[in-house]
């Protein structure tokens, strides 16, 4: 049985650089990323195959990709998580289930996503309980921000989908306002745009501990569509 602390990385912190490593993605902040070239995802390094692929960001501890990923062998699946201590215990809990069909990228998502992920290459996107950032002079760190929304509209197929979960009743509400915001996506519910999340959608720390405090989990989802193109 694998551990978190038995991930190494094959190099010295001042030596650090992009690499694939035993199925974690690593792509270190504040370095050059351009010795790293993807070769996509249906390369034998990646997932040598030709599965739909889908992404959680802020896939924290791992919990609910880690039971996604072995439900759904069908598809392939990229958990990306900013932390190296959350990241390495996905990677642990990834090797100890034997799965082949997830890779684990210990990356910042924005800058992953523009710099490697193709035109139309995913089919979904989940984003579960990403850090809400309250205080009004922090909201600019929120991953759904306007920039991100374009990038997860550029690398959806058509009609692919976005799930965003939270607790957060603002972040609801600006979760809302930003992703209609974008002429590339429609919500998958009538108004007020959320259904609340059910036990079949699956489960998490953050899941768990905010529904034991009583907190109404939701579910917010919004389909690409194709946005018309003035010649």
């Amino acid at each position: 049985m694998k551990k978190a602390k038995d991930l190494h990385l094959p190099f010295a912190w001042e030596d650090r650089q992009p690499v694939l490593h035993e199925r974690l993605w690593y792509l270190p902040g504040k370095i050059d990323w351009s010795t790293f070239s993807f070769p996509g995802f249906q390369a034998p390094s990646f997932f040598a195959n030709s599965k739909p692929v889908h992404i959680e960001y802020c896939s924290g501890n791992g919990s609910w990709i880690i039971d996604r990923a072995k439900r759904h062998p069908e598809i392939n699946f990229l958990a990306v998580e900013q932390r190296f201590d959350r990241a390495r215990k996905i990677w642990a809990k990834m090797h100890n289930a034997g799965l082949q069909n997830l890779i684990v990228a210990l990356a910042e998502g924005h800058a992953m996503t523009k710099t490697f992920i193709p035109d139309s290459s995913v089919t979904q996107i989940y984003i579960n309980f990403p850090d809400p950032w309250p205080k009004r002079r922090h909201a600019k760190y929120r991953i759904i921000n306007p920039t991100f929304i374009a990038e997860m509209h550029r690398i959806l197929a058509d009609n692919g989908t976005v799930t965003i979960v939270t607790d957060d009743a603002d972040y609801s509400t600006s979760i809302i306002k930003e992703m209609l915001a974008h002429a590339g996506f429609l919500s998958a519910f009538d108004a007020p745009y959320f259904a609340e999340a059910s036990s079949e959608y699956g489960t998490s720390y953050f899941d768990e501990l905010f529904r034991s405090k009583g907190k109404i989990i939701k579910l917010h989802q919004f389909r690409k569509q194709s946005i018309d193109k003035k010649s």
